[in-house]
């Protein structure tokens, strides 16, 4: 797999490319990080929400829990959160989604932090429709959680610019916010055997955010690193800005990664880690990160609706909580999974 990294860095380095030719500088990139400082924190979904039509869906937008709940992410000191958007949340109220995610930025900023947007997603369930939205199964991780646009854009090539209408509409009107850390374009593309299908959307929308020209940097995170991702993991480090990448492993395993992607030159984010099972844990990984100056984006705030304390691929029917938590930091009234983490967390933040 180490090899398979070398030879897609390889081929960034000798790329030139239409969509590599409008692509940030190294020199822009590292000037742009050290500004902005040590990037901290989770991916967020209220839990109030099982999905990201529930969260910004009009009817059940909850900006309460929202305060709430970033401000216990100030309180360990993170300054930046990962948050999902989907295109049918803006297919079906324009107007009302925008509304919504600019207050979520408003409240964000708030309590100091900056939000990296994600845009598509080849990840978990490839059915949807707005409204109401599917009720948790027990013990099921992220049971309710949508692929973006999933099979659709395989088997309707003709939504195209209509995904493309959503791309620009988000990324012109947000393009010069500085509540935006940065634009995650696609997470983990071919994802669910997609694999090199998913490589034309994921040009598609790098082009889309090229044209819009964001004074944002954009992104799109390596997350398999066997022989079948080899052109999707080129392309994604020939035209991302800042390197973004998930490791769920073992420290040993998420060193050499680090290592491997330094080659690039360019600043470094790990936007998914912390899986508690696969020893993917606060104590070890977070210091590491903070050592590199690496940003640090773990999966999963607060637990609710998305079940993410529930391991990927080991339901428990019944629901009952596991001894060990998979991901998440919090319950929801605010106690945490384990005080030694928090004191962890806040002594790489440096939050007193």
């Amino acid at each position: 797999m180490k090899k398979v990294l070398i030879v897609c860095i390889g081929l960034l380095l000798t790329a030139t490319g239409l969509n590599a030719q409008s692509r940030w500088t190294p020199e822009k990139a590292n000037d742009w990080y050290k500004k902005t400082g040590w990037v901290s924190g989770s991916n967020f979904q209220p839990s109030t929400a099982i999905n990201q039509l529930e969260m910004f869906q009009t009817a059940t937008f909850d900006p309460q829990t929202i305060d709430r709940e970033l401000g216990w992410a100030e309180g360990l000191g993170m300054n930046a959160m990962r948050v999902y958007l989907h295109h049918i949340a803006w297919t079906s109220d324009k107007a009302g989604f925008k509304k919504n995610l600019d207050q979520y930025l408003q409240i964000a900023n708030k309590h100091g932090i900056k939000s990296i947007l994600v845009f598509f997603d080849d990840c978990w369930n490839d059915e949807y429709h707005p409204g109401k939205q599917p009720a948790p199964k027990p013990g099921v991780h992220n049971s309710g959680w949508l692929r973006d646009p999933g099979t659709m854009i395989l088997n309707k090539p003709d939504s195209l610019p209509m995904l493309e209408a959503y791309v620009k509409d988000v990324m012109t009107t947000f393009k010069n916010d500085n509540r935006i850390l940065l634009w995650d374009l696609y997470n983990e593309p071919g994802n669910n055997g997609y694999t090199s299908k998913s490589l034309p959307l994921l040009k598609a929308v790098f082009g889309w955010a090229r044209a819009v020209n964001p004074s944002q940097p954009i992104s799109a995170g390596l997350w398999n690193w066997g022989p079948r991702f080899t052109e999707l993991n080129a392309f994604q480090l020939e035209n991302s800005d800042v390197i973004t990448y998930h490791q769920y492993g073992y420290i040993d395993k998420h060193a050499d990664r680090i290592n491997d992607l330094k080659q690039t030159g360019r600043p470094l984010i790990c936007t998914e880690y912390m899986a508690r099972r696969n020893g993917s844990l606060f104590q070890t990984i977070m210091p590491l990160l903070k050592r590199e100056n690496i940003g640090a984006i773990n999966w999963g705030f607060v637990a609710g609706k998305t079940n993410t304390i529930f391991a990927w691929d080991t339901p428990i029917p019944s629901g009952k909580e596991p001894e060990l938590w998979f991901h998440d930091i919090f319950r929801p009234d605010g106690t945490p999974f384990s005080a030694d983490e928090i004191k962890t967390i806040k002594a790489v933040t440096g939050k007193k």
